[in-house]
């Protein structure tokens, strides 16, 4: 699966896509393919602050639990309630209903592109 070209992304294999003073965040195809089912979703709570680089919840999965950094600043808007029923939406479509949190960004939005990314990735592979 192609990475998004739109999209920002953390070395940590979080994602932002950013839509005005907006991003919607998630985990990338690499981070919930190589968790393998996640079972559990962690998320914060709508008006919480999320800081770049931070915690901002955790993924569980058949394999491990994982720690999930925030890949901008900013308050959680809205988080993907859907995930709290229906997890496994991580794996099935990361990059649209899987989505985690909606951020209103305090501060301008980085990241690696698409190809940046990759190349992250595919160190990692070997």
């Amino acid at each position: 699966m192609s990475n998004p070209a739109e999209l920002l992304y953390a070395k940590t294999h979080e994602w932002a896509r950013v839509e005005g003073d907006e991003a919607l965040v998630g985990i990338t195809h690499f981070a919930q393919e190589s968790l393998g089912d996640i079972t559990y979703v962690d998320l914060p709570a709508v008006g919480d602050v999320v800081t770049a680089g931070e915690d901002f919840g955790s993924v569980e999965s058949v394999k491990a639990a994982s720690d999930l950094l925030s890949p901008v600043s900013g308050e959680v808007i809205a988080v993907n309630e859907a995930l709290e029923a229906a997890p496994e939406t991580v794996n099935a479509a990361p990059f649209t209903e899987g989505w985690m949190l909606r951020v209103k960004l305090s501060a301008p939005a980085t990241g690696l592109s698409a190809a940046e990314y990759e190349a992250v990735c595919a160190a990692e592979a070997h």
